[in-house]
């Protein structure tokens, strides 16, 4: 599973640039016996980063919020590693909020420095792994947001899981108070699926909040990766 760091835009003369850069750790359970369907481990760590974002201790004076907001200043940037049995344990200790799916648990951690991650986290591999869905995933709940993958970028599963959470990143951005409330309630539900090509070239001239990848990895800097549908959107 490779490291995936997003940025809203490429790398540029950007004061983003010059900040005290931070990035989101996210991992993901990896028993051997029982790997997560890469479909629901994608809509997991989406759902993961929007729990952050609307925990209580990331906001105001709560004891994430310095941390979340130096992230946000700089370039937002998501890793994502990989970890089991007790390696998931000495993970799950540490602050954060684990979020389940149906085959997937994904923990999100408050962001760190670039070069500041915890001992029990920077030992996790980033790399050597994939999943795959078992059969393919059917059409996306109606009424619901979707997160739109692009087809023509071959992404492997940890790049599509940190561009899924930057998507329901930008569209968490886009909603008002009632909206995010109501988002919440219905527990953050939402579909990631790959739009077909013709798809994709309304989805990217839609106006909706788009990924633009920062090319840190894996693909060019400006690659389009995803695409935020919401209804309130």
């Amino acid at each position: 599973m490779s490291s995936a760091e997003t940025a809203p835009e490429p790398p540029s003369a950007d004061p983003r640039d010059s900040a005290p850069q931070f990035v989101l750790p996210l991992v993901v359970r990896l028993e051997k016996t029982a790997p997560p369907a890469r479909t629901d481990a994608l809509e997991t760590a989406a759902r993961a980063v929007l729990a952050l974002l609307s925990d209580e201790r990331a906001a105001g004076d709560g004891a994430w919020a310095a941390a979340v907001r130096d992230w946000q200043d700089a370039r937002i940037r998501k890793v994502v590693r990989r970890a089991r049995g007790a390696e998931w344990r000495k993970a799950s200790a540490l602050p954060g909020i684990t979020v389940t799916g149906a085959t997937a648990e994904v923990r999100v951690f408050p962001p760190v420095p670039l070069d500041g991650w915890p001992k029990e986290l920077i030992k996790l591999q980033v790399s050597g792994t994939e999943l795959d869905d078992p059969a393919a995933p059917g059409p996306p709940a109606p009424g619901r947001p979707v997160l739109w993958l692009n087809l023509d970028l071959d992404m492997s599963a940890g790049k599509a899981m940190a561009q899924a959470g930057h998507g329901a990143q930008l569209a968490w951005w886009a909603l008002d108070d009632a909206e995010r409330k109501a988002w919440r309630e219905d527990g953050f539900a939402l579909s990631v699926r790959t739009a077909d090509r013709a798809r994709w070239a309304e989805l990217t001239s839609s106006g909706l909040p788009v990924v633009r990848d920062a090319g840190f990895t894996e693909i060019a800097p400006g690659s389009c990766t995803v695409v935020a549908e919401h209804p309130a959107l």
